[in-house]
Formats: C-alpha cells, sequence, structure tokens
C-alpha cells in the first residue's frame, strides 16, 4: 500500500509539473510541449530526481508515438499538398541526401559506420511540424504562400519518416548491412504507402465498416479509433515491419474517410495526454550534467547544424521557383531538428547503431535546436533587414537589431532597469499583434510590402495550441 501511495504521488508531481510547464510556455507564447521536455528534465535522475526509474513511463511514451503518427496519418491533407508538392517533395529528398551526404563524409573522415552516418544524416534531415506551425502562426504567415511552402514541406518530411524508419529499423547493430531481404521488404512496404497516397488522393472518401454502427457515440468512437490505431501497429509488428507504419496507415485511412471528423474529436484529449507523456519521456532522458560537461560541443553542433540547414533550404526553395523573401523565411522555419529526430535516435540506440553517448548527445542537440527556434527566427530576421537596407551604421544597425527594445534602453539612460527591460523584451517577445497584411485577389497571397517593412514586423497575433 505504502509503494502504491508513493507512485500515486509520483504521478501526481508529474502531471502537476508538465501542467506548470505548459503554462509557463503558453503565456510566453512558446509551443506547449517544449514545457513537457522541461517538466521531465526537472524531474527526471539529472534534475530534482522525483522520477528515477525511466521505464515507468516508457511503455506509455510508447504509445504516444503510435499515436503521434496515428494522429499524423489523419491530419494529413492530401489535397492541400497538391499545390505545392513539387517544391515539397524535392526539397525534402534534397534535405535528406544531404543530410546523409554531409553525415557520410564527416564519417568518412572519423571512420564511422555506414548505418551510423545514414541514422545520423535522417536525424539531422528532419524538422520540427509543430515548432514550425506554431512560429508560422505568430508571425502572420500561416495561410501564406511561405505557410503553404513551409506546410508543405513539413508534410513530405512526416511521409519520409516512415521509410526512415523501416530503413533505420533494418540495420542489425554496428557495422552491419542491409540485406537483401530488408531491402524488398522496405521497398514493398514503400511502394504500398505510395499507391494508397496516389489512391487516397484523388480525393475519394472511404467508408468505415463500422461507422454506421458506432455514428457519433462519445464512448465507442474513441476506443474504435484505438483498436484500428493499436490493431494496425501489432498487424505491422507480426509482418516483421514497424509498428508505427501500421499506426500511420490506419490514420492515414481514417483521415480519408467518412469518419474523420468525429474520430478526431472524439480521440484528441486521448492523444494530448500520450503526446504529453511522451515528450516528457524525451525531458527525462535529458542528461543535464552531460550537457554542462559538454556544453561547448553541444553549442557549436546546434548552431552548425541551424546555419547549414537555412542555408541548404533557402537555395533549394530559392531554386525551387520561390521569391528569395519566402525562401529566407521557409528556410529560416525549417532549421531545427524535429520530434521525429527523437524517435529515429531511440530506434537507432535499439537496433545497436548508436551507442549509449551519442545517443545523449542527439537528445540534447535536439533539444537545445527546439528551444532555440523562436531566438533563431528572431535573430535571423533582423539580421537579414540589416543586409537588405545594407546599413553601416552602428546606431542605425543596432536600432534596426533591437527595434523598440532600443529606445527602450535609450530612456532608461543605460540604467541596469534598463538593460533588464531590453533582455526581457528580446527573450519573451512583445504581445502585440502583428499588423494585417493586405491579400491580393487571387486569395491568401500577401502584397509586396518594402524590406523594412516585412521584416519588421514583430511576431504576435492570437495564441494558438
Amino acid at each position: 500500500m505504502e509503494g502504491h501511495t508513493s507512485s500515486i504521488t509520483e504521478l501526481a508531481i508529474v502531471v502537476v509539473a508538465a501542467l506548470c510547464c505548459g503554462l509557463v510556455m503558453r503565456y510566453f507564447r512558446q509551443p506547449i510541449l517544449l514545457g513537457y521536455i522541461l517538466a521531465g528534465a526537472a524531474l527526471g535522475p539529472s534534475g530534482f530526481g522525483f522520477v528515477e526509474n525511466r521505464d515507468q513511463v516508457q511503455l506509455l511514451a510508447e504509445l504516444g508515438v503510435l499515436m503521434l503518427l496515428f494522429f499524423i496519418g489523419m491530419e494529413l491533407q492530401l489535397r492541400g499538398l497538391k499545390s505545392v508538392w513539387r517544391i515539397a517533395v524535392l526539397t525534402t529528398a534534397f534535405q535528406i541526401a544531404a543530410g546523409v551526404i554531409a553525415m557520410s563524409l564527416l564519417g568518412f573522415y572519423l571512420d564511422w559506420p555506414i548505418a551510423l552516418t545514414v541514422v545520423l544524416g535522417f536525424v539531422v534531415a528532419l524538422s520540427s511540424t509543430a515548432i514550425a506551425i506554431k512560429m508560422l502562426e505568430e508571425i502572420g504567415e500561416k495561410g501564406t504562400r511561405v505557410g503553404n511552402v513551409t506546410i508543405g514541406i513539413l508534410i513530405a518530411q512526416d511521409l519520409a519518416v516512415i521509410p526512415m524508419m523501416l530503413v533505420v529499423s533494418a540495420f542489425h547493430g554496428e557495422g552491419s548491412a542491409i540485406t537483401l531481404q530488408d531491402v524488398a521488404k522496405i521497398g514493398l512496404s514503400i511502394a504500398f504507402l505510395a499507391l494508397l497516397l496516389v489512391y487516397l488522393g484523388r480525393g475519394r472518401r472511404l467508408r468505415l465498416p463500422f461507422a454506421k454502427t458506432i455514428g457519433r457515440n462519445a464512448d465507442l468512437t474513441p476506443l474504435a479509433g484505438l483498436a484500428f490505431c493499436f490493431g494496425a501497429a501489432a498487424l505491422s509488428g507480426l509482418l516483421d515491419l514497424s509498428a508505427s507504419y501500421g499506426a500511420f496507415l490506419a490514420g492515414l485511412v481514417i483521415g480519408n474517410s467518412t469518419s474523420r471528423r468525429a474520430m478526431m474529436h472524439y480521440t484528441a484529449p486521448i492523444q494530448g495526454v500520450l503526446l504529453m507523456v511522451f515528450f516528457l519521456t524525451i525531458g527525462l532522458l535529458i542528461d543535464l550534467q552531460y550537457i554542462w560537461d559538454n556544453i561547448g560541443i553541444v553549442v557549436l553542433i546546434v548552431t552548425f547544424v541551424a546555419i547549414l540547414k537555412t542555408a541548404l533550404n533557402i537555395v533549394v526553395i530559392r531554386v525551387m521557383g520561390e521569391t528569395w523573401p519566402r525562401a529566407f523565411l521557409s528556410g529560416v522555419m525549417l532549421a531545427q531538428l524535429g520530434e521525429f529526430s527523437f524517435i529515429l535516435a531511440a530506434l537507432g540506440l535499439t537496433v545497436g547503431v548508436i551507442s549509449p553517448d551519442e545517443h545523449r548527445l542527439l537528445v540534447a542537440v535536439t533539444v537545445l535546436s527546439l528551444m532555440g527556434s523562436p531566438f533563431w527566427l528572431e535573430a535571423a530576421r533582423r539580421l537579414h533587414r540589416i543586409a537588405l537596407l545594407g546599413i553601416t551604421s552602428g546606431r542605425e544597425t543596432l536600432r534596426l537589431t533591437l527595434g523598440p527594445e532600443a529606445s527602450a534602453l535609450g530612456r532608461s539612460g543605460g540604467r541596469i532597469g534598463g538593460w533588464a527591460l531590453l533582455l526581457a523584451r528580446l527573450l519573451v517577445g512583445h504581445k502585440t499583434v502583428a499588423p494585417r497584411e493586405r491579400r491580393s485577389q487571387d486569395g491568401g497571397e500577401p502584397s509586396q510590402p518594402s524590406p523594412a517593412n516585412v521584416l519588421q514586423a514583430k511576431p504576435g497575433g492570437a495564441e494558438a495550441d
């Protein structure tokens, strides 16, 4: 009884901490998932130590991964991808190829096995859907051409995750090679997924066999969704494929059926809880002492990855026909690593491709990359403003880089309070509404204002979860 009470106490602490950190992130207009990661880091073995046994939440975290892929499949709008499919698919293919090639060159110098370079290339290529969409909402670009291109690329990346997971699962340890049987299995899985996407992309709505019986019953609908998700995942596992592959296919089928809206509505709360556990588990994996002991190399890798991904994304999107301002914004939005980077790293650790130390490094780099994304966007936009306007004066550079914060500092007379106000505004940002942009008659594309007006717009707008 005493042990049972202790477990309930730990559960209460975890839930309250996740809620508090989520509220803090919402107040600062940051993605709530970052709050869950921070809660896990604070409660884990390297924090206050309230949760010392990570295995207690490992099963729920694995269920969270399945639900994440299940919901991505349900939310996937293939019709919305049609207008930007070319740029989305080609950009994603280039990102993956560039990531693998870059890691292969580094691995050749450091004598890494091929399996490790492939996994690292996959991890680096992906971006965070949740973070990128949140930033698009904050700067008012979600419904514009920039938003459509960025979201299209993110959708293409989500689709590419499934083949990536199949490839990583096919590795059987450090230095191992993929057999012909593995190649055939991966090829058939990708071919089946491609055929299903083509079929569903025609706009046909499937009618599930249980849809008429269940209807919109609040009790049976979420249960049917979970049964479909975990049943498909189990069947995929029995066929020696990734369980995530089956969960994604289940979501894809339901998302293109007549039951889509009801299923998403009734299973959303379950998804929210399981995803909270998933990101909380990521926080539990963070080794704060390891980050502190290796802070130099971690920050160096995060910065290098952000710069490299931003530059490559801008160039590729520009080559695909977008204007430089649009390519710049989309490229910066996709600079961070993604949620699936954690999953691929964990999968690499499970099959023996990645060592525990390498896994800790990847977790640290991915977490810092996610948390630094809003600041990277703001810094990049302000520096881009300076480059566009050709500023040479130091005072003018300071004014354009810091914007209103420089005026606040000037009024304070340079005292400590003024510097504190400046730092707070740089870190938190203003809670102002971004100016509305005029829309053209073709529906959704903003008119072309001057570079200074575009880049001076601060992130703002209505809060979104």
